[in-house]
């Protein structure tokens, strides 16, 4: 996990990641103030090193004044071994009612000097755009660019978050379309995809998987990431049945290339309560990798590094090693030969597996017998306070929830049941399902037959038993097995800031 710390609030916003000489590098807003687009590098996308800030607002009077908004960072085709980020800017002028997208230039995505020769900043025209304050909601909707460039093609083109002229005022954003006719020169053209449904399509991205076009986009309305596929560049864009990428609380994806693969990173709106009120906080999760599966549909598997952060495996095969929670009658745990069979005929029974876990991945093959409800439980005390993983295997609904005992309990209030993330999948009636529930600081990430259901962060439990749970309904497992996780590092810093709190080593050893 990774935010942006700062004295009270401060939060990590829109982001952007490129991949260069071996080093991811990540360019991120930060809030509420939106005056310098920040800059931190990792080697494995996990743990980042904040470096040399890349921008901050202009200087008073200029078009940029106020605030930065979101940004997108690419090579440029002109100059080779050198970079173009493309800019949202508002004006104090015009009390950041007019976005408008400039460029700024780097030859090593360190240092970056605003491009200020006339070219830039851009504006979005008519006729197929609001352009004035006068129109629709009374802002000019230009921001969030995203350039596409294809050498074989030969298309250059600029996206952007935009809205048509026409149409129920709420219902007007578009992704905005111009295309780079010359180095530096464009030309607006028709939105490349205009749904007719929502307010806005923020933070959009075009890339090419498997043969197709995918647009992908990130809607308010209902807080997700959403995408549409096309045959041809242009389009016209369509969508799947469900075409959301990542559930509710996942937000503003930005897609990285590391050779011929697609990574998707995000931020996480994570709520909290300080000082007896609700703020949202934004933490950056670990990426994820995009594939499509058979029927084209954009998919996302689980990043790989994980694989290099195990210390310790578990398999687990026998019955002996389960606890019972709840010490209910009606429940068993048999060996089989086609693996370990926990079942609670009547009530509920979780099945606890060996040891006590901060950082873990479990893995299994699962199978579902009878009616009833399964499911899993994470980081569990033992009076049962911990995550439960709902289950529904056969209409395909997974749900995340934190559930326990409140601290100072009364009366109806005793009790804490927050539903945290749920989403959907394509279910089966017999399985077997493979299955993969990640746990890293924070970060909870769970898995059905290789693909990402659940993504979230929460920090109800930090560390418990992990397992199964079954209410009127058998769970079959095999390949049963658990991974203990290195601790997660947030940020990593090049060198210590000593003061009168965190003294040096060498003063420590003299006893200063």
């Amino acid at each position: 996990m990774y935010a942006s710390h700062g004295f009270l609030r401060s939060d990590i916003g829109d982001v952007d990641v490129v991949y260069h000489d071996g080093l991811f590098h990540l360019f991120h807003l930060v809030l509420p103030n939106h005056d310098f687009i920040a800059h931190a590098v990792s080697s494995d996308g996990m743990t980042w090193r904040r470096v040399k800030n890349a921008l901050f607002v202009g200087e008073p009077g200029e078009w940029d004044d106020d605030m930065l908004w979101t940004m997108h960072v690419t090579p440029d085709p002109d100059r080779p071994g050198e970079w173009r980020m493309f800019y949202t800017g508002l004006a104090r002028l015009e009390y950041g009612r007019v976005q408008r997208v400039g460029l700024a230039r780097s030859k090593d995505l360190y240092h970056w000097e605003r491009c200020n020769d006339g070219r830039y900043p851009l504006e979005i025209p008519s006729p197929h755009y609001e352009s004035s304050i006068d129109e629709g909601r009374h802002w000019v909707s230009f921001r969030d660019p995203f350039f596409y460039h294809d050498p074989e093609t030969g298309d250059r083109l600029l996206l952007s978050s935009a809205r048509v002229k026409g149409g129920p005022i709420i219902r007007r954003g578009c992704v905005g379309f111009a295309r780079e006719t010359a180095p530096d020169k464009f030309r607006f053209e028709k939105p490349l995809y205009q749904p007719g449904l929502y307010d806005d399509v923020e933070v959009p991205n075009l890339f090419k998987l498997d043969g197709r076009y995918y647009l992908m986009g990130s809607i308010r309305e209902d807080i997700k990431i959403h995408y549409w596929y096309a045959n041809s560049v242009e389009g016209p864009y369509e969508n799947f049945f469900d075409n959301v990428i990542l559930p509710s609380g996942n937000y503003a994806g930005r897609i990285c290339r590391v050779g011929d693969r697609i990574f998707l990173f995000n931020f996480f709106s994570k709520t909290e309560n300080v000082y007896g009120r609700e703020v949202v906080k934004k933490l950056l999760p670990p990426p994820k990798e995009l594939v499509t599966d058979r029927a084209g549909r954009l998919k996302l598997k689980s990043y790989d590094e994980f694989d290099g952060l195990v210390t310790h495996r578990e398999i687990v095969t026998a019955s002996y090693q389960c606890k019972f929670l709840y010490n209910n009658p009606h429940a068993t745990a048999v060996d089989r030969p086609d693996g370990l069979h926990l079942a609670c005929k009547s009530g509920y029974e979780a099945f606890i597996l060996p040891g006590q876990h901060q950082d873990f991945r479990l893995r299994a093959q699962l199978m579902l017998e009878g009616s009833g409800k399964t499911g899993m439980v994470l980081r569990m005390n033992e009076e049962g306070d911990g995550y439960y993983l709902s289950l529904d295997l056969v209409n395909g609904i997974a749900q995340m929830r934190a559930w326990g005992a409140n601290p100072t309990p009364e009366f109806e209030y005793a009790f804490r049941y927050e539903p945290l993330q749920e989403a959907h999948f394509r279910g089966n009636d017999h399985g077997p399902w493979q299955i993969e529930a990640v746990a890293h600081g924070m970060y909870i990430e769970f898995s059905i037959d290789g693909y990402v259901v659940l993504s979230l962060v929460d920090d109800s439990f930090a560390e418990g038993g992990i397992g199964f749970y079954a209410e009127s309904a058998a769970v079959c497992l095999k390949d049963l097995r658990i991974e203990t996780l290195t601790r997660p590092v947030s940020e990593d810093t090049a060198e210590r800031v000593y003061t009168t709190t965190y003294m040096a080593p060498e003063e420590e050893a003299d006893g200063l």
